[in-house]
């Protein structure tokens, strides 16, 4: 390749590096995002009505379950089975209802809310008894394919309904 044809080419490569971060575009591209943003669809997830003080505690109680599934997570990569059933059964499981005032809420829950709430408290109990298994077995796939259906239930209930 000659002199002058290898130049042209690293001057061009440079001219577009240089666009890449022309300040103008950068701005060009944060007022995009700004009419997206304001283009956001409306929520459209059903509004439940709670009280106050249960308001508070339910949004407490669902960060207590973020939190459960994070030390499950940790504790199924530290092959620590026993420990992961056991913080699934006591934080999300059947055993876990009367820990969280479960009756004090249902009755301000929908239908289907109380149906995904029960079914995640559900599949919890199965996971914790799938993830005690993997201790037994060494085979942890029961145990994941039960934690992505306990928490397949928190995705459905947090796309169709917002607290308020």
């Amino acid at each position: 390749m000659n002199f002058a044809l290898a130049t042209g080419i690293a001057l061009a490569a440079a001219h577009a590096v240089a666009q890449q971060h022309d300040p103008a575009m950068h701005m060009q591209h944060q007022a995009q995002a700004a009419k997206t943003a304001k283009a956001a669809p409306k929520d459209i997830r059903q509004a439940v009505k709670f009280p106050k003080v249960l308001r508070e505690h339910t949004l407490a109680n669902m960060r207590d379950h973020l939190l459960a599934l994070q030390e499950i997570q940790e504790a199924l990569a530290k092959q620590e089975y026993d420990k992961a059933g056991d913080i699934a059964e006591h934080r999300l499981g059947m055993s876990s209802l009367a820990l969280h005032g479960a009756h004090d809420v249902a009755k301000y829950m929908p239908k289907g809310m109380q149906e995904a709430g029960t079914a995640m408290h559900r599949h919890a109990s199965r996971f914790a008894v799938a993830a005690k298994d993997a201790g037994a077995t060494g085979d942890v796939r029961p145990a994941l394919a039960a934690l992505a259906a306990t928490t397949a239930q928190c995705v459905a209930c947090h796309a169709g309904y917002r607290v308020q």
